[in-house]
């Protein structure tokens, strides 16, 4: 079956020119011209990948990745002509898993989408079992073990963990740990997510003040290291 592919854009001719070469690529594709209509679209249709516009009328690119982001976990290209870093951080911050300045070229953007699409397919778990190492967490039991031996983790602790091995290697910002712990995320509170990760470390990790498996991304978050 073809993976599904959400245009965002405004402009109407980048929207038929992109559904119309990404369909030549074997994708299935759907457009919207906001992100309140894209917010419909990605409910109904689920789609694999969305391809997202920053600058748009009603809702801009960055408000739908605040809202999408509570609901669902879809790899995002960001399309924008700014060239600001402020900009390419936030976007990545909110969870975009790419980034292509206006101008591009199609086969740049399509090799941008299968690279993304095959990250994914990667970093997500076949089943509710999820192993690395000797660390094994079971999300239907809500049980973690580490080397066979039952840890004790609180729920935050747990969600925490199980967020972070799903996608080894991705960095994740503090905000967007946040968010996915609590569905709404204060920036004054960001530093929360630091005692969770303290107080996870020591459980899970053989040498805490060295972590190796729940890595530090300075300035930014966490990610998680597959042994």
């Amino acid at each position: 079956m073809a993976q599904t592919i959400l245009v965002v854009d405004d402009k109407e001719e980048l929207r038929v020119l992109l559904k119309s070469y990404l369909e030549q690529e074997g994708f299935r594709v759907t457009t919207a011209v906001n992100g309140r209509d894209a917010l419909f679209l990605a409910r109904e249709q689920k789609p694999d990948l969305i391809i997202l516009d920053l600058m748009m009328p009603e809702m801009g690119g960055y408000e739908f990745m605040r809202a999408h982001s509570r609901e669902a976990d879809t790899p995002t290209i960001i399309l924008t002509a700014k060239l600001d870093e402020h900009d390419k951080v936030l976007g990545l911050e909110l969870g975009a898993d790419d980034y292509v300045t206006k101008p591009f070229s199609m086969r740049e953007l399509t090799a941008r989408v299968r690279a993304v699409l095959r990250r994914a397919v990667k970093a997500a778990p076949t089943q509710d079992l999820l192993r690395a190492g000797d660390i094994v967490l079971d999300r239907n039991g809500r049980s973690v073990t580490v080397a066979q031996k039952p840890i004790d983790l609180t729920p935050s602790e747990f969600d925490l963990l199980a967020t972070l091995m799903a996608a080894p290697g991705r960095a994740f910002s503090r905000l967007d740990l946040l968010e996915r712990l609590q569905g709404d995320a204060y920036e004054g509170y960001e530093r929360t997510i630091d005692v969770h990760i303290r107080n996870l470390r020591t459980k899970i990790e053989p040498d805490p003040s060295n972590p190796r498996t729940i890595e530090t991304v300075y300035g930014f978050g966490y990610r998680f290291s597959n042994p």
